[in-house]
């Protein structure tokens, strides 16, 4: 009974962390749900998946997960590591724009760094991708999109901003790559109309 009530406890690093993200103040046009997190990459895993809503119109599209592992992890150079996926649809003329994937990354970093989010071992990959139909498909014409996936070990100690400053900046990529501006600096976004569920 013991050794099992030893393997069933989530360290309160964890706990503490997966607090931070579902208490982070996100973009005011992205909305999330707690969502099945991996089981086998790490002893401990939390994940949320969000959606950049204007009215009616979803724009993108995105996972955040966050990675635990208290012995530590070399490969992620530490015990969390946080791992991201962005997907929107674009202008099919954008698509062909040659820097587009890396401006994509940089819409990923750029926010990691607008909200002081230190991180170190970050990796990923830009897709774009354009289709078009021909023949009885013809009608339907062009549509491209564009994915972001990536990973980055967080930098958690103080006085570096808390796991909350990670999920913030993943919602302001998925607000990036869905094509909104930027919040100007020193606005405060207004409260989610419904939080984390």
């Amino acid at each position: 009974m013991g050794a099992r009530s030893d393997i069933d406890r989530t360290p309160a690093q964890f706990t503490a962390a997966v607090e931070l993200i579902r208490q982070a103040v996100l973009r005011p046009e992205v909305v999330v749900d707690e969502m099945p997190a991996p089981q086998r990459i790490a002893p401990h895993a939390f994940a949320i998946s969000g959606d950049v809503l204007v009215g009616d119109d979803e724009l993108a599209t995105g996972r955040f997960i966050l990675l635990h592992d208290p012995a530590g992890n070399d490969a992620w150079g530490g015990t969390f590591r946080c791992v991201t996926f962005a997907r929107a649809d674009i202008e099919a003329d954008m698509a062909a724009d040659p820097v587009l994937p890396s401006v994509g990354w940089s819409w990923l970093t750029e926010a990691l760094e607008a909200y002081g989010s230190g991180y170190t071992a970050g990796s990923g990959s830009v897709t774009v991708v354009r289709s078009e139909g021909f023949g009885e498909m013809e009608a339907d014409g062009s549509d491209a999109q564009i994915e972001v996936r990536a990973s980055w070990t967080p930098l958690v100690e103080a006085p570096t901003p808390g796991m909350d400053s990670h999920a913030a900046a993943w919602s302001n990529l998925l607000c990036a790559i869905a094509g909104l501006p930027p919040l100007a600096p020193g606005v405060i976004p207004l409260p989610r109309r419904r939080g984390v569920r």
